[in-house]
């Protein structure tokens, strides 16, 4: 399937990626320091989710000659979900069982595991165990339909959330 997800992720591998079995990408890395991006089982990238490895800002203050960039490794844990439009920063770590909100931009390592970060810069708003449980009548079944069977369970659903 050369359109499907497998397929955009066995690529990211060969550019450098290190993506660990049944992770899914939704997003273009673009990165020119692919081999300093670890992702790991299990995880979903949401679309439009940017890491950044470096940042060369330096060089406008300081001679470029010397000093002119600073890079990090990046560190997805297991089970994790990056929401969309998210931006991780270079020296970051998610750890396992982790949920990113979309938007999010996370400046600094995460040191619990299981926890749901957000905002600008990231920072602990929840536990992934109590979204669960709060959103549990929500839940549909939707992975592996097609566009028009995912149309037609979320159109028939009473389970739709009403903000």
């Amino acid at each position: 399937n050369r359109g499907g997800n497998s397929y955009i992720v066995d690529q990211f591998r060969k550019e450098g990626l290190s993506i660990g079995k049944d992770t899914h990408i939704f997003s273009n890395i673009i990165t020119s320091e692919p081999y300093l991006i670890s992702i790991g089982s299990n995880c979903t990238i949401s679309t439009e989710v940017c890491f950044l490895t470096h940042d060369a800002s330096i060089g406008l203050f300081l001679d470029r000659k010397i000093k002119s960039d600073i890079c990090g490794q990046i560190s997805v844990g297991d089970n994790c979900f990056i929401g969309n439009r998210a931006i991780i920063l270079y020296g970051v770590s998610i750890p396992d069982n982790t949920i990113v909100a979309a938007g999010s931009v996370v400046t600094k390592s995460i040191d619990n595991p299981g926890c749901i970060v957000g905002g600008n810069p990231a920072k602990i708003i929840g536990k992934v165990e109590t979204f669960l449980e709060k959103n549990q009548e929500y839940f549909l079944s939707l992975h592996g339909l097609s566009a028009e069977e995912r149309k037609r369970v979320i159109l028939s659903s009473n389970k739709l959330i009403k903000r």
